[in-house]
């Protein structure tokens, strides 16, 4: 019954979708390798901007390997300096300096407060965990609707608007299951960091769940590297900051 539910739902939602005009999932991986090379080291920072104005603002280090390793430690502020995290697939741990093993973390929370989470935090590729049902060309852009492979992943379909030149994207609005606008991510100010990766260097969001909160992304620096699966590991948490 459930699944019969589901597709009338799908068909539905589908429907102001044309026919695939282009191979969504190899759309997909573009817009992925658009964004970040499939492994790397970056340096971002996080901004938590609250309704009366006050900020909050973290520097984080991250390195990524492949479709499922994911990790990062906090450079500033103070309070937060030497803190990590990591993602192993649909897995999550916050290794705290001198407070014994790493414990587990789930997707939906944020070791940052804010609108983002810890899966936007440590994002893998949009298609590791999603597939694509449809795609719409409209104008200069693509729009794409995503649904989740599993019940693990943080939000259960995205709408993706792509830019069709640049294959980056412009705006994704994150969906539960039945609809329901969860957030909103905008993609802004388009940077060459050098070494072929051209893409946003800015990530706004924000959701009618937390209304006039907002979260800033801003990527300072990303390159492509080669990185070690030891480096991916909770015995490697801790010595995190030693890759910089």
């Amino acid at each position: 019954m459930k699944k019969t539910i589901y597709l009338v739902f799908a068909l539905i939602i589908m429907l102001p979708f044309s026919a695939f005009a282009v191979d969504g999932t190899k759309l997909l991986q573009e817009i992925d390798r658009n964004l970040s090379p499939e492994s790397y080291e970056s340096y971002r920072k996080l901004i938590n901007i609250e309704p009366d104005g006050r900020k909050k603002e973290f520097t984080l280090f991250t390195v990524k390997k492949g479709l499922d390793k994911v990790a990062s430690v906090f450079l500033a502020p103070a309070s937060e300096k030497g803190r990590s995290t990591l993602r192993l697939g649909d897995n999550m741990w916050l290794h705290i300096p001198n407070v014994g093993k790493p414990i587990r973390i789930t997707s939906l929370q944020s070791v940052v407060g804010g609108v983002f989470n810890n899966a936007d935090i440590l994002q893998l590729d949009y298609a590791a965990e999603y597939d694509v049902l449809a795609v719409k060309e409209e104008g200069g852009e693509y729009l794409l609707l995503l649904k989740a492979k599993s019940k693990s992943v943080a939000y259960d379909q995205l709408k993706i608007r792509a830019d069709k030149a640049k294959r980056l994207p412009a705006k994704i609005e994150c969906l539960t299951e039945t609809g329901m606008l969860i957030k909103t991510l905008y993609f802004k100010n388009v940077k060459d960091f050098g070494g072929g990766i051209v893409r946003p260097a800015v990530i706004e969001t924000d959701s009618p769940l937390y209304k006039g909160y907002k979260s800033v992304m801003i990527m300072v620096q990303i390159k492509k590297r080669m990185l070690k699966d030891e480096v991916f590991s909770l015995t490697f948490m801790p010595n995190l900051e030693s890759l910089r």
